[in-house]
């Protein structure tokens, strides 16, 4: 299998994409592809990457993202393999407004079992696709930011990007 890798520009850095030509297998802020390789199943991890410039309206979806065109990045295709539940997780993700977070134990009510927001959160946690498949968009019961892979600091400017936009467009 090949992927093929590339960075967009961020005002919280460099944001990487791997993507197949199915559609993106794996994204986040660095600038190692083979960190988002470790991310992906262990049949994915020896996939050939080769750099490009850009990845076209993948790319360009990204770069509108973080220049406040919030859905841009909706329409995106994602390539995840994983269980049935973890699949399941992400679609969800995927339904949850920008500059509408919900917690951890919505999440898990979303996904059948309101009692279950721990395996919300790790399903959160090994979400590969950071930004596209919003797994930021979800906080701690108490409101708290609990945990992103790409540092909360990341997290918190991504939360204020959604919901100035969300707010500047009366969403």
């Amino acid at each position: 299998m090949r992927l093929y890798s590339t960075s967009v520009s961020t005002p919280v850095g460099p944001f990487m994409l791997l993507a197949g030509d199915d559609g993106i297998y794996a994204a986040g802020f660095t600038t190692q592809p083979s960190e988002l390789l470790s991310l992906l199943s262990p049949g994915s991890r020896e996939a050939e990457v080769k750099a490009c410039a850009d990845l076209s309206e993948h790319s360009r979806a990204v770069a509108a993202y973080f220049g406040g065109e919030i859905a841009a990045i909706d329409e995106i295709p994602v390539v995840q393999q994983a269980t049935p539940y973890l699949l399941a997780a992400w679609a969800a993700l995927r339904d949850i407004p920008a500059g509408a977070p919900i917690s951890y134990r919505e999440l898990a009510a979303r996904l059948g079992n309101a009692a279950a927001p721990r395996a919300a959160g790790s399903a959160c946690g090994r979400n590969t696709v950071a930004v596209i498949v919003p797994c930021h968009r979800v906080l701690r019961t108490d409101g708290g930011l609990g945990g992103f892979g790409w540092g909360l600091p990341v997290k918190r400017w991504l939360m204020q990007h959604e919901a100035g936009a969300a707010q500047s467009k009366g969403l």
